[in-house]
């Protein structure tokens, strides 16, 4: 894997997975509010509070006293944490969805025969390991690809200088059908970018 150093040009790479992704955590922040107030509300409501308002004494549930700053106090931390999490979702999915963005690109090369670039992905994304495994694949069938271009050469060199004239019938038409081979060789060879 090479050490270069990527700028992120994009932060949503595959806006569909991360849109979901920030979502779902962004849901489950909203939920843990809620959840909050309801057992505050609801474990406020087995005691009871007296309060001075308006210079009367008031006598109620603690819920229905601390019902009105709860829900301020959760609101305003679920707003903070909702849009922390859904930054940090942001930037987690980044790693995740970056790499998978960068081996779809290079899959598609490879599906059209093209073996000249590996899988370059930061350093601190994830799925590195399979970055590794992938560069190591490409560059195993780079190397067999290679050795089957260089025997195509080979085998077009040797039939070219063969002399026809100096073959019998038979001979020549065997040499026909290697030098057809070897241009069919030779044509599914260049196939290959290396």
């Amino acid at each position: 894997m090479k050490n270069k150093t990527y700028k992120r040009k994009s932060y949503f790479i595959d806006r569909k997975f991360q849109g979901k992704f920030i979502a779902k955590l962004s849901a489950l922040v909203l939920i843990g509010g809620m959840l909050t107030i309801a057992l505050l509300y609801f474990f406020g409501a087995q005691s009871k509070t007296v309060a001075i308002q308006n210079s009367r004494v008031i006598a109620r549930s603690t819920a229905d006293f601390i019902l009105p700053l709860l829900i301020q106090t959760v609101i305003a931390v679920t707003v903070l944490v909702g849009v922390t999490a859904a930054l940090l979702t942001l930037f987690m999915s980044h790693k995740i969805s970056g790499p998978l963005y960068r081996f779809k690109k290079v899959i598609e090369a490879l599906e059209n025969g093209d073996f000249s670039s590996e899988c370059s992905i930061r350093s601190t994304d994830q799925l590195s390991s399979l970055a590794d495994e992938i560069n190591s694949m490409i560059r195993n069938t780079k190397k067999e690809v290679l050795e089957l271009k260089n025997s195509a050469v080979s085998l077009k060199i040797k039939l070219d200088t063969l002399v026809e004239n100096d073959l019998s019938e038979n001979k020549r038409s065997i040499l026909a059908e290697l030098k057809k081979l070897s241009e069919e060789l030779d044509r599914a060879a260049r196939y290959f970018k290396t």
